[in-house]
């Protein structure tokens, strides 16, 4: 009683001042020691949390938001060949379930994740047994468990998955024909992705390696990859909603560059690239001219 309350800044001057008759509460961060209310040295740092540790785990890792604005991750457990989902426990992640979601076979490989139209998780990857690639469909918003379909296995493919959700609400997956070195494309067939129709978007050369999906402002896809025959950078932008063809563009050329590529859109509407330039060792993007492709 009697007492008052300064805020402060971390360099010591002072934001206001209150009488204790003042009602107020404080918000993340802050703390109030002595009738000073001053900044948690703690928030300001990154936490750093182990989420799961049980064998040689958390290959392929993919993260996305889910419908109750926790961190759903998927990734694969190189000890047993699963796929794996972690839920986090807390909008921080300091802690999380994991959950076992394909064991059948060696699988789980490149996954990529996103929240559907039903605010579950969908889940795209790599079956490296045999040669495939599936999806898993989230049975809960948590995740605790999930439908296995397999989508691909006509010769050996599903690598380097790269999973969105188009503009008519189904699910869109980028990936690697292996056997004959093309950009392939599945375009889910229903919310769970039961089952997909499925496109060659890119047999030119060997190429299709280290996809990545976005959705344009146009509604349709557009996916970066590797092409392997040229080492270089291209870009594929899907005709239709459904993708039943795409438009292909070599994007950058010099030297060996274009693997480890990541797309986004960016709030121009055009397509933003990241890579990697194995010539020279360095990181690169591409930000896409209109109309490009």
């Amino acid at each position: 009683a009697g007492e008052s309350v300064r805020v402060v800044n971390q360099d010591g001057t002072v934001v206001c001042e209150v009488d204790d008759d003042t009602t107020f509460s404080l918000g993340d961060g802050l703390v109030l020691v002595d009738g000073v209310v001053s900044i948690d040295p703690t928030y300001l740092l990154t936490q750093i949390s182990t989420l799961d540790s049980t064998g040689n785990t958390g290959y392929s890792t993919s993260i996305t938001i889910g419908a109750d604005d926790r961190g759903l991750i998927s990734y694969h457990n190189n000890t047993n060949g699963d796929l794996y989902v972690a839920h986090c426990d807390n909008n921080a992640c300091t802690s999380a379930t994991p959950y076992i979601l394909d064991s059948t076979d060696w699988t789980g490989y490149d996954t990529s994740i996103a929240i559907g139209t039903d605010d579950r998780g969908l889940i795209s990857y790599h079956d490296s047994t045999n040669g495939a690639l599936k999806v898993a469909h989230c049975n809960d918003a948590l995740c605790t468990s999930a439908t296995p379909y397999v989508l691909d296995d006509t010769g050996f493919v599903g690598q380097d998955t790269s999973i969105a959700i188009g503009s008519d609400g189904f699910g869109l997956i980028s990936y690697r024909g292996a056997t004959n070195g093309t950009l392939k494309l599945a375009h889910c067939s229903n919310a769970v992705c039961s089952s997909a129709d499925i496109t060659t978007l890119d047999s030119t050369g060997n190429t299709g390696q280290y996809t990545s999906i976005a959705i344009g402002s146009d509604g349709f896809g557009l996916i970066s990859y590797y092409d392997v025959t040229n080492s270089a950078l291209k870009v594929a932008h899907c005709n239709n909603a459904l993708c039943t063809s795409a438009t292909t563009a070599s994007l950058d050329t010099e030297g060996y560059v274009g693997t480890h590529t990541s797309i986004t859109i960016g709030d121009d509407g055009r397509g933003l690239i990241s890579y990697f330039d194995n010539t020279n060792g360095d990181l690169k993007v591409a930000h896409l001219g209109i109309g490009v492709p």
